[in-house]
């Protein structure tokens, strides 16, 4: 029999601190009036000076294990996506994910797949699953982007926040992922970056750069074609979609795939305006919203797509196999 791969948990962490617009209007010349009309967000969550990707991944995989009533030492890979880890090339933010937990001799890395992280780790992790290489693999989306911020450019800063989603996926023929979808376009790789120091200058800051008009058209289109394409592929109808967890990117750029779907409001989640874009984190965290509403249940079918920097993007269809929040 093949083996299915199933989404056993989800669970989050959002940092305390709030960065509001008004409190970005005494920092760069800007307003919550401009930021609300163009990107749908109102607010977001800044991690501590302190902390790490690794520590707000850290909490969310904690929670993430218990609701999917494992123990630490069931876990046999642990799977990190970040475009802010708390080291250069090495080591891997899970190698420090897994110490958090009290593992060693496991399998631990990270992949870089920017604001898709998410769908990127569902399509790793099933397949790690599927092939019977692994029994219970944790994946984690941890972000501290504002550790990659230029707090002077309002195209950019006005956008991210910082926080964490995890989730446990496990062999179960009941709730299965139905599919991953996952493509990249290179050539589009100077609208959306992080440079690499100048050898010059080895210890100068990293900051995201990003052309803000290019990449919002680039990106509504592929995710429009993307989850055209996946519900196709699968034979589904937008109508049996339960529900609908985008990136969150910007309100514009999820409304417009929304319309194109036919979804209404309560199909979709939202949860842009008060985190902003977490991107790797992003999906989980607004997953984990839904499923602490009690809107996200056992045995709903829903809709992925995400769109980030390289260019790559991806959706996925997956039934939830998680327990119904208590």
């Amino acid at each position: 029999m093949t083996n299915k791969a199933s989404l056993k948990s989800i669970a989050a962490y959002i940092p305390e601190q709030i960065l509001s617009n008004k409190d970005l209007e005494k920092l760069i010349d800007t307003s919550d009036e401009w930021i609300q009309k163009r990107t749908g967000i109102k607010e977001r969550h800044i991690a501590q000076d302190d902390e790490k990707s690794s520590d707000l991944g850290t909490k969310a995989a904690i929670l993430a294990v218990q609701r999917a009533n494992l123990k630490p030492e069931d876990i046999d890979a642990i799977v990190v996506a970040s475009l802010s880890p708390d080291y250069f090339t090495m080591p891997s933010t899970a190698c420090i994910v897994a110490s958090n937990l009290g593992l060693k001799n496991i399998t631990a890395f990270d992949i870089s797949a920017g604001c898709a992280g998410f769908i990127y780790l569902l399509e790793v992790a099933r397949s790690l699953i599927e092939s019977g290489a692994k029994k219970n693999v944790l994946i984690v989306g941890a972000e501290k982007t504002s550790s990659v911020m230029d707090y002077e450019d309002r195209s950019v800063c006005i956008l991210f926040g910082d926080g964490a989603g995890a989730a446990v996926i496990s062999k179960d023929e009941g709730y299965p992922i139905l599919d991953v979808h996952t493509a990249s376009d290179g050539r589009y790789s100077e609208l959306l970056k992080i440079d690499r120091a100048k050898k010059s200058s080895f210890c100068s800051p990293l900051a995201m750069k990003m052309k803000g008009n290019e990449v919002f058209k680039v990106a509504v289109q592929m995710l429009q074609n993307d989850v055209v394409e996946i519900l196709a592929k699968n034979k589904i109808s937008p109508d049996k979609i339960d529900l609908f967890i985008p990136h969150q990117a910007n309100l514009r750029i999820i409304k417009a795939v929304q319309e194109r779907l036919n979804f209404s409001d309560d199909k979709c989640v939202l949860t842009v305006q008060k985190y902003g874009n977490t991107s790797a984190a992003s999906i989980p965290m607004a997953m984990n919203e839904a499923y602490e509403q009690g809107r996200l249940k056992q045995g709903d079918l829903i809709l992925l797509d995400a769109f980030g920097g390289g260019f790559v993007w991806g959706s996925a269809l997956l039934y939830f196999g998680g327990k119904n929040f208590s």
